[in-house]
């Protein structure tokens, strides 16, 4: 049977390239994006070379001089720009513990001068040889170890992870430490995951669209993928004004299967887009629940028309009552407790580039979730597969 070539659209292509552009390994975000390095790489050379006109289709048109001029200028500017925030990179890793910024400076010996790292972090380079020469015990080195690992571990998941995920994350890498341990470790390194706020309705449910009832009635456990989707639309806050997220969750795994970032609330840029990406990247048979809330996005005859023509079976929360879409309003709470809040305002632009790769790489292929048993989508659907094999 022959396979069929995956279509990826500009948006994503762009953003796969800005990405990388953040990225020092190239190799491992090609992974992430299950795409060939190959294909990511020519992305990368057309998006150097035309810049914001890239992967217009065919027809497309060259730049003029002066537009190459000003793209090498634009290029420049960036490239001085990763220099500066790899420098600041160093940052993270400007512990509280003395014996931890000594382990930093070991560690980059062959990056930066240790006259230069023993200035930054305020400790005497004298110092730093005498703990350098003096014998440590296998108890301290493990526990230095350790310690490192879970550093390690809360600064990739950007300080999302608390204390029950990093020792899960430790216990699967080899290490036999209690969650205990890690929050103790945690509190001396002075490390704390990030908070969430309190659930706020954002829902416009004043019209004189249809609605349906609840059908779903809060059974979010599903044993099989593609018999219940859910969806809902949130808010996100830049500093140059409001953009609108939309997402598509199967209750199966959740996985965010479709979704859409707008800077409007039109139909057309939310629920409808995010609905031609869910049924691209997962396909399901008559009979699928598809549950949102009563907003107009949902309620109106655009959408309502759209879905029905799928012979999709619509089901709607009750007025005011957020809990009856409890796993969409889940996610998006960690999305703005992991990725917002807490941050400064950035531009539209960037706030684009970081929820693609929260939702691309984060959460739907990194993230341990709770209702997974902390396991990863992946990891859980391929214990799935294994399961079905063995029966």
């Amino acid at each position: 049977m022959k396979r069929e070539r995956k279509i990826y659209d500009p948006a994503f292509k762009t953003k796969a390239v800005q990405l990388s552009n953040e990225r020092d390994n190239i190799s491992e975000l090609a992974r992430e994006l299950g795409l060939k390095v190959s294909l990511l790489y020519k992305w990368r050379k057309e998006y150097e070379e035309f810049g914001e006109s890239s992967f217009p289709g065919k027809g497309n048109l060259k730049l003029t001089p002066e537009q190459e001029k000003i793209h090498e200028l634009e290029k420049k500017l960036k490239d001085a720009e990763l220099e500066r925030d790899i420098l600041k990179k160093g940052n993270r890793h400007f512990f509280q513990e003395r014996s931890m910024k000594y382990r930093f400076i070991k560690n980059h010996e062959y990056l930066f001068p240790i006259e230069k790292m023993c200035s930054a972090l305020e400790v005497g380079s004298s110092g730093y040889y005498k703990w350098k020469s003096k014998p440590i015990c296998k108890r301290t080195l493990l526990k230095n170890e350790i310690k490192q690992q879970i550093a390690s571990i809360y600064f990739a998941s950007k300080q999302r992870y608390g204390s029950p995920r990093i020792a899960i994350e430790l216990n699967a890498s080899g290490y036999k430490v209690s969650r205990i341990t890690v929050a103790k470790y945690m509190r001396e390194l002075g490390l704390r995951s990030k908070l969430s706020k309190k659930f706020k309705v954002t829902t416009d449910s004043k019209h004189n669209c249809l609605v349906v009832e609840n059908i779903l009635e809060r059974n979010f456990i599903v044993a099989h993928p593609s018999k219940v989707w859910v969806s809902d639309i949130t808010y996100i806050q830049t500093k140059e004004g409001f953009l609108y997220l939309t997402t598509i969750i199967d209750l199966y795994d959740r996985k965010i299967i479709g979704w859409s970032l707008s800077h409007g609330m039109n139909t057309e840029e939310t629920t409808l887009a995010a609905w031609k990406m869910a049924v691209r990247n997962r396909s399901f048979q008559k009979g699928l629940i598809f549950h949102s809330d009563r907003g107009v996005q949902y309620a109106n005859k655009k959408f309502a028309n759209t879905i029905e023509s799928y012979k999709v079976i619509r089901s709607m929360s009750r007025k005011g009552n957020c809990w009856d879409n409890a796993v969409a309003e889940s996610f998006f709470k960690s999305l703005k407790a992991e990725l917002i809040y807490g941050s400064k305002l950035i531009t539209k632009q960037e706030m684009e580039l970081e929820i693609f790769e929260y939702i691309e790489i984060w959460y739907n292929k990194k993230r341990r979730h709770g209702a997974l048993n902390y396991k990863t989508i992946e990891e859980f659907n391929n214990q799935k597969n294994i399961c079905k094999n063995v029966a």
